[in-house]
This record gives structure tokens, C-alpha cells and sequence, in this order.
């Protein structure tokens, strides 16, 4: 007996060295235990949770030091919410950019603190993009490239991008996944659905499970490379007729789930104001076309490129043409709008454009709205309630405006998860898209401008008038219908024209012999 119990501790030892020789063999990253990153995250919400449960005690609700409080939570708990991307990597700071994203619909504290995300995605090591390229392509670096830039053109939550150049003496960009991105993706979401629920039960009115719900949809689809080429190829065919637009060739030899191979394309960011004025290129000629590019995507194909944050889309001046282009990049995320969604959807926003308020509140409810139709026409425009019934294309932004719809985003949380886990799933990328758009928007100091709501009325009469004749078979009425689609379309180019002249030079000597006639 004693025997056996001395050959334990023996035991014991030759199984943890030979578990250490394994480890340190395979250089393991304590980080990629699951154990390690659910514990993380169980950790840093269980804190903030108990802040919540507890910062409130002794402060009366409504008064200033109320807010005051709350604001500090929403701080704490957002950089601490920061700090859990940033340790975990991958897929959380995929999620964590995403809640960035969304100005309009949470409070400010969160967006602000979340939005360094996209600065601070990790780096693979050299070794490990090798690894990658050798595991899925099948050959070394050296024998597929001339040239390969170790230095990332820049890195994401799943990928990173190097500048290439093959044999033949084109010049390429390398997309390679994150190595560990994929066997860890599902076990993070598994832990992210575990914990909404908890802090949900907890704090009933947190109700983030559409977050949870879409990246358990989206995150296998933007992992798979050739998705995200085949989304590449759909939407230049789409939009082939915008000459504007640029979207990289993708070299299909040379591309695999976790590698994706493309002309290279280089340019300035779309925020980047600096940029455009060094280069001549024309701030409101930029935002017009981005707002064309997006509601040809949405009214007329129900197609639509979720994910455009400065980063994704580049501008320049084509060294060929003089003309300015607009590079569009990263198509691991696209939404595809169902006909009857994206018909509902083109009849609201035509209805917010005319100040058709019983038309809002009627589409409003056709894409589940229901009571909450008029939370859910500011959430969608960004804009007050008072501006939606005054007419969105009639009121500029005002700084009070935004002050204001911010505000009500931290007030009215409650309510807007309700929404969120009310409307179409479909609905949730169209309102991030909505978010970056005015993102851009804002800092090129375009946003709610004349030309965006025309190319947005432009595009919904087309689609409707696309959709009733796919439902008719009378020639006759096909015919009508196309009649008063032209009619309508020629009605708003006036309109434009007329818009243009009362700017211009013109215009303004002609107001200007008006008044001093008058």
C-alpha cells in the first residue's frame, strides 16, 4: 500500500513535467485558455454589474447628481469593457467595435471609449502569418511573392493586411486571418450569450440579445475569406454603372478561407479632411456619391456593405481619369434585405423625406415598431421628434440637435433595446450602417444635406416603381407605372436643378436684385 501511494506523487511529477515540455513547446498563450478568457470576462462583469447595483444607493433619481453619477458608471464600465476587448482579443473586439459604431443608440460614454477599437486590433507575428499562407495556400512565402511588406498595412479584430508583389510584377494585398481567431470564435460567443443572459436576469431592462443573436449569424460568414470575394464580385457587377467606384480585383489563385488576395489599392481615408484638401478632391462631391453608392444598395438591390467605417472606405484622385474615386474595401459583412422588408423600408424613409407622418407611423409598424413607431423614426434619422415632424429634408442639424438625441440615448435605453429585440434582425445592420454613414457625414460637415435626401427619393422611386411591375402582367399597366416613375424622377431633378441655381453665383445675383427691387 505504501508503495502505491509513493508511486503517486511520482506519478503526479512525470505527468505536469511532460505537461510543461508540451506547453513550452507549444508556446502556448495562457490568453487562448477559454478557461482564461471566460474567467476574464466573467470577472469584468461581474464588476460592472455590482457598480451598477450599488452606485445609486444613496442618490436620489432625476436630480443632477443623479446623472452625474450615471454618467461616471457608464465611463467605468465602458473602459472596463475597453480593457476586456483589448485583453481577449478576436472576436471581442470585433463585438466591442461594433457597440462603437452605434452613436445614435447608446449613451456617449460607451461609443466614445469603444470607437479606440479600431486603433488598437492586434498584430500577428511574421511566424504566424507564414504559418497561415503556408497551412491554406500550400507553399512558402518566398515562392509565391517577389516581394512580401512584413510591416501590417494595418490590422483588424480577425485579419491583417500586407502589401504584396508577384512574379509577374503585380502589386497585391494580402488579407491573412488571425491564426487563433477561428477555433476561438464560437466559445466566445457561447461566453458573451452566457453572460447577457445572467446580467440580464439581473437587470431586466438590459436587453442586448439581438447583439449576441447577430454575431452568432455574422461572425462565421466574415471568417470565411471567399465570402467575403464573392460579396466583392456581386457588388461591383451591382454597381458597375457607378463609375465612381472602385472595388479591388480579387485574385481567386491565391485565395482561401483564412487568405484573401487583392489588387492593391491605396488612397485616403473618407474622414480624412487633410487629405482630400491636399489632393484637390471635393468634400461634397465625396459624401453625394457615398450617399448614392448606399441607397443604391439598399432601396434598389437590398444588398448592402455594413461595415463602413473610415478604414473601409478610401478615397483619391485617379492618376489616369483626374476623376475621383472612391475605394470600398472589407466585404466580409453584407446584409441581404428581404423584398417585402426592403419595399416597407424604401415607403418609410419616402414617408420621412415628405412629412408623411401617418405614412411613418403605418411602415413604422409594418417593420415592428409597433408603439414604439416614434422612437424608432429618431433612432433610424438620428434626428428629435420635433425635426421628424417638421420634415428631416426641410430642418438642418443643430448642435442642440445632436446634444439632445445623444442624451435621450442614455435616458431611453430601456426602450430602445425593447426596439432592437422587436424589429428584424435584418433592421440591426442597416441602423449601424445608418450610424458610420453619419459618422462620415459629420466630419466631412455634409450631414442631412439637400443632394443626400434627393439621391435617397431618387432610388425609392425606382425601387418601388422596379417592385410593382415585377407584380403586374398588363403591359398597359406596366407601361402607366413606368410613365409616372419618369415623371416623378424628371419632377426631382427639377427640383435639383432648381436647388443648384438658387445656390450658384447666379442664383445668389439674382436674390440678391430681387431684394434690393424690392
Amino acid at each position: 500500500m505504501a508503495l502505491r501511494l509513493l508511486k503517486v506523487p511520482t506519478l503526479a511529477t512525470a505527468v505536469f513535467a511532460s505537461s510543461g515540455f508540451y506547453l513550452y513547446n507549444r508556446r502556448l498563450d495562457f490568453n487562448d485558455l477559454s478557461l482564461i478568457r471566460f474567467g476574464r470576462a466573467a470577472a469584468t462583469t461581474a464588476v460592472i454589474s455590482y457598480d451598477y447595483l450599488t452606485a445609486f444607493k444613496y442618490v436620489e433619481y432625476g436630480t443632477e447628481e443623479y446623472w452625474a453619477v450615471k454618467s461616471k458608471v457608464h465611463r467605468r464600465s465602458a473602459e472596463r469593457l475597453r480593457d476586456l476587448c483589448c485583453a481577449n482579443r478576436g472576436t471581442f473586439i470585433k463585438v466591442g467595435q461594433h457597440l462603437g459604431a452605434l452613436d445614435y443608440l447608446l449613451p456617449e460614454e460607451y461609443t466614445s471609449t469603444l470607437k479606440v477599437l479600431h486603433s488598437q486590433a492586434p498584430q500577428s507575428s511574421m511566424e504566424e502569418i507564414e504559418q497561415v499562407i503556408r497551412e491554406d495556400l500550400g507553399k512558402e512565402l518566398s515562392e509565391l511573392f517577389a516581394f512580401f511588406d512584413e510591416t501590417p498595412q494595418g490590422a483588424a479584430s480577425l485579419a491583417q493586411v500586407h502589401k504584396a508583389v508577384l512574379y509577374d510584377g503585380r502589386t497585391v494585398a494580402v488579407k491573412v486571418q488571425h491564426p487563433k481567431v477561428q477555433q476561438q470564435s464560437s466559445k466566445d460567443i457561447l461566453v458573451m450569450e452566457m453572460l447577457v443572459r445572467g446580467v440580464h436576469w439581473l437587470f431586466p431592462d438590459f436587453a442586448f440579445m439581438w447583439l449576441v443573436e447577430e454575431a452568432k449569424k455574422n461572425m462565421p460568414l466574415e471568417l470565411n475569406f471567399l465570402n467575403e470575394g464573392h460579396n466583392s464580385e456581386i457588388v461591383s457587377n451591382k454597381l458597375a454603372h457607378l463609375t465612381f467606384l472602385k472595388v479591388p480585383l480579387i485574385h481567386w489563385d491565391l485565395s482561401t478561407k483564412r487568405v484573401l488576395t487583392m489588387e492593391f489599392a491605396d488612397g485616403g481615408q473618407v474622414n480624412d479632411r487633410e487629405y482630400m484638401k491636399a489632393h484637390g478632391i471635393n468634400v461634397n462631391e465625396i459624401s453625394e456619391n457615398l450617399g448614392k453608392m448606399y441607397s443604391e444598395m439598399i432601396f434598389i438591390h437590398g444588398f448592402v456593405h455594413c461595415d463602413p467605417h473610415p478604414g473601409n472606405v478610401l478615397v483619391r484622385k485617379c492618376q489616369k481619369s483626374k476623376k475621383t474615386e472612391i475605394i470600398l474595401l472589407d466585404h466580409g459583412l453584407y446584409q441581404v434585405l428581404q423584398p417585402d422588408f426592403r419595399v416597407n423600408y424604401c415607403r418609410l424613409w419616402q414617408a420621412l423625406i415628405q412629412q408623411d407622418m401617418p405614412g411613418v407611423e403605418r411602415y413604422s409598424r409594418k417593420l415592428g415598431a409597433g408603439d414604439l413607431y416614434p422612437l424608432f423614426a429618431c433612432v433610424l434619422t438620428a434626428r428629435s421628434w420635433t425635426a421628424v415632424n417638421s420634415g428631416i429634408s426641410s430642418v438642418p442639424v443643430t448642435l442642440s440637435e445632436d446634444v439632445e438625441i445623444r442624451t435621450n440615448a442614455a435616458l431611453y435605453l430601456p426602450q430602445i433595446n425593447d426596439l432592437l429585440n422587436r424589429v428584424p434582425r435584418q433592421m440591426l445592420l442597416l441602423l449601424k450602417t445608418n450610424d458610420l454613414l453619419r459618422g462620415i457625414e459629420t466630419t466631412l460637415q455634409t450631414r442631412a444635406s439637400s443632394s443626400s435626401f434627393i439621391n435617397m427619393s431618387r432610388c425609392c422611386i425606382r425601387a418601388l416603381a422596379r417592385h410593382k411591375r415585377s407584380k403586374i402582367e398588363s403591359r398597359r399597366r406596366r407601361l402607366q407605372i413606368t410613365l409616372t416613375e419618369c415623371f416623378n424622377l424628371c419632377r426631382l431633378s427639377m427640383y435639383e436643378l432648381f436647388l443648384w441655381l438658387k445656390g450658384s453665383l447666379l442664383g445668389l445675383r439674382v436674390s440678391n436684385l430681387l431684394a434690393f427691387l424690392h
